[in-house]
């Protein structure tokens, strides 16, 4: 099917939703909130189709004009410069309307389950994955998004061995999912008398929020551990068995929450790991099907891939994978710059993609 045709497709599709939607007998249902989002879904794909169409008959009349010897010279060089100038703006708009058109990620739209661990470095480490989640609170901050610790174990000097957040908000997924992966450091650690710069890593995993239709949990499952929060070097936040240990039988899968005070609410706040967790699971064994001919490392998730590099001494930030060096390291750490990273990865994503269906 070619361009054209698959337009055509989109735009039959869209005309049926609309009349569907409206004359649909039971509002709210089910049925009628699908077709919604599909409507919803589309319509700026079809806004693209008529704005790439529209530029296409004007250029045709144009084309018209400048073709008439008939013409009036000075109307037939007014329309040879607008031609141009619609020409130039066509490609773009065919560009944008292909990456409307490409298959979503389901998970795109879903909230998100954010993991940081301190890799090797030991102290070094465990601060660098502190500035890591501090990065992606504020960065959650600034797009309006809401950011709920879940569980964290603490060093005494500040620093995080593990912890793990959750992101609420519209496109958290498509956002983050881009910064699962491990996490260099080079600087001069707090700890060193002497000055030299240490390497050292975290790894950040992101995962999309599970609901219990998309991970079915059986109860005889579940070993259930409770006990008591703790703070940094092993203090006792509070007197009562409130943290929670949820250990997944089958798969080994154990997750923990000890952020609130409710044995209830930490309970439920380790479900919310636990489904993203073993969705991740199914969700990769979907990619790696579908991408076992991709060579990028973009968008693969493999967490055992050095990503990107925090360089101190000279302020940079490097990603990897697209080869991508930023001098703006305090910004990028404020949360501030980091969609310069993050949209020429998703712009590298596309295009791969784009480059599979020619």
């Amino acid at each position: 099917m070619n361009l054209d045709e698959n337009l055509n497709r989109v735009l039959s599709r869209y005309d049926e939703l609309q009349e569907l939607v409206a004359s649909h007998p039971k509002p709210g249902s089910p049925e009628h909130t699908a077709m919604m989002k599909e409507y919803a879904d589309l319509t700026p794909v079809v806004q693209g189709i008529e704005a790439l169409r529209e530029t296409q008959h004007e250029m045709a009349d144009l084309a018209g004009l400048i073709a008439d010897p008939g013409s009036d010279a000075e109307m037939r060089s007014l329309a040879e410069t607008e031609f141009h100038d619609l020409k130039e703006k066509l490609p773009a708009l065919e560009h944008d309307l292909k990456v409307l058109l490409l298959p979503k990620d389901e998970a795109d739209s879903r909230n998100a389950i954010l993991e940081v661990r301190a890799g090797t470095g030991g102290d070094e480490a465990a601060l660098f994955a502190a500035d890591l989640l501090r990065m992606y609170q504020r960065y959650a901050e600034l797009r309006g998004w809401r950011f709920e610790m879940i569980d964290a174990s603490e060093t005494e000097i500040g620093g995080y061995k593990e912890a793990s957040a959750q992101i609420s908000g519209a496109g958290v997924f498509a956002h983050l999912k881009f910064e699962s992966g491990a996490h260099r450091v080079q600087r001069v650690p707090v700890t060193e008398s002497g000055g030299r710069i240490h390497t050292s890593a975290a790894t950040v995993a992101v995962l999309p929020e599970a609901e219990e239709v998309d991970v079915h949990v059986e109860e005889k499952d579940l070993r259930i551990d409770t006990y008591r929060s703790q703070g940094a070097g092993g203090q006792h936040v509070n007197t009562t068995d409130s943290a929670v240990r949820i250990t997944h039988l089958p798969s080994g899968v154990v997750v923990q929450c000890q952020d609130e005070k409710s044995q209830h609410k930490n309970r439920a706040k380790a479900m919310k790991v636990l489904r993203a967790r073993l969705y991740e699971v199914q969700r990769q064994q979907q990619v790696d099907e579908r991408a076992a001919n991709r060579k990028s490392q973009v968008g693969s998730g493999d967490r055992s891939e050095r990503i990107r590099t925090y360089n101190f001494p000279q302020g940079r930030v490097t990603d990897h994978r697209i080869n991508l060096t930023l001098y703006k390291l305090d910004r990028v750490l404020a949360g501030e710059a980091l969609d310069e990273l993050i949209d020429p990865l998703i712009a590298a994503d596309q295009a791969e993609k784009l480059a599979e269906l020619q």
